[in-house]
């Protein structure tokens, strides 16, 4: 974002980065922390940081803690793809006349198919194996190269016949922008939070203010019920994710549970668990509402294009890969599909080839499967193994997943 232009033209308010994740386990209340500067071992940022919030874990100055070490940074994907629209213009504005980019704005790919039959006619170029994509509101467009940036159900992939094989989870990704309560100042150094639950993960990401981004993993079932919750209830529910034993949560999200059970549940059975037992860090923020529209659920499941590359195609992001939230890391490997593709395209340009030939192509295909499926076979190995440590049915596992050695 930074070597194209993009990274100025974010809005900084609506950035977050953070410092430090904990991750614990649901059911032992095994924990785990790291950050971006306990790199030798001298007890990471929580045990560096007193003057910031007296009493607390941290104990060094305020610089210490600025000048640490950054896990990761949360943006809203508005926020991102406004950045690069504006760097869009901006570079369209500074190309003069003739040489620009059109953007077509709400405009829908309506068919992909490729060029009619080659024509007697030598004025007229031959199309024929050229994709041509027809819109909603514009004459029909004859690709050079087709990027398939189109999401995990691919009309381009479709198009060009590209195998993507994978399977389901048999689990939902609720997701949803949360208020929080602040039991700490706005700028002290933020932490991420990870429960692994037996139905899976549930992840707080800290946004601007007292705010937090939602990440839950958890049956289908269980979505569904969350779905149709009001606000409050909702609320609640995340709440107990985080403060109660795995049977309550089950109890309050069952079939048996009326529509008020998270709220009316949760005020009882609190008092009555100790936090230590949850694995809850201290200073943990508590949720107090959820923003209006911002809940939404999506199945979770695994999906690796056999090829990027095709005729006068390539794919990147969702189109290529799909994987498990877990990591977080589905954006990220789409940017650096886009960075490579991107140079290569560069390349072809700057010494005379064809864009959407093969010549041109292959090294991003070859470079990016390749980096691309260590990581989505690390994360599916990594959900094979919370499904035995963290799942339902792994008793049999309660003393390894708790054993801190």
């Amino acid at each position: 974002m930074k070597h194209i232009g993009a990274w100025e033209e974010m809005d900084k308010s609506r950035m977050q980065a953070y410092h430090a994740m904990d991750v614990w386990d649901g059911v032992s209340g095994s924990k785990i922390h790291f950050d971006g500067v306990d790199q030798a071992g001298n007890g990471g940022l929580m045990g560096a940081i007193g003057d910031i919030i007296p009493g607390s874990r941290f104990s060094a100055s305020r610089r210490q803690y600025e000048e640490a070490g950054v896990v990761a940074t949360m943006c809203e994907n508005s926020n991102t793809t406004s950045a690069l629209l504006r760097r869009l213009q901006e570079l369209n504005n500074a190309s003069g006349s003739g040489a620009g980019m059109a953007v077509l704005d709400k405009t829908k790919v309506s068919s992909i198919s490729l060029g009619p039959p080659a024509s007697t006619d030598i004025s007229n170029p031959d199309l024929s194996q050229w994709p041509i994509i027809s819109t909603t509101t514009h004459c029909p467009l004859a690709a050079r190269l087709l990027v398939g940036a189109d999401g995990a159900n691919s009309p381009v992939r479709a198009f060009a016949d590209i195998p993507a094989p994978g399977w389901d989870y048999g689990q939902h990704g609720v997701v949803a922008t949360l208020q929080l309560s602040q039991p700490y100042p706005l700028d002290a150094p933020r932490t991420a939070y990870q429960r692994f639950l037996p139905t899976g993960p549930v992840a707080l990401l800290p946004l601007p203010g007292a705010r937090a981004s939602l990440v839950w993993s958890t049956t289908p079932a269980h979505a569904a019920k969350l779905k149709s919750l009001s606000p409050s209830e909702f609320t609640a529910a995340v709440n107990a994710a985080f403060r109660l034993m795995p049977v309550d949560l089950n109890y309050i999200l069952g079939p048996d549970a009326g529509s008020d059970a998270p709220s009316s549940e949760l005020a009882w059975r609190e008092q009555a668990t100790n936090p230590a037992s949850t694995g809850l860090p201290a200073h943990f923020p508590r949720v107090e509402g959820v923003q209006e529209g911002s809940i939404a659920s999506f199945p979770l499941r695994m999906r690796h294009a056999d090829t990027y590359t095709g005729h006068r195609v390539a794919l990147i992001g969702d189109a290529a890969h799909t994987i498990h939230p877990l990591a977080g890391q589905g954006l990220n490997l789409g940017l650096a599909d886009a960075q490579s593709l991107a140079k290569e395209i560069s390349y072809g340009v700057e010494h005379g080839m064809d864009i959407g030939g093969s010549f041109c192509l292959e090294n991003y295909g070859a470079a990016r499967w390749a980096a691309n499926n260590a990581v989505v076979g690390t994360v599916d190995k990594l959900m094979r193994v919370r499904d035995r440590l963290f799942g339902a049915g792994a008793r049999a596992s309660r003393y390894l997943r708790g054993w801190e050695g």
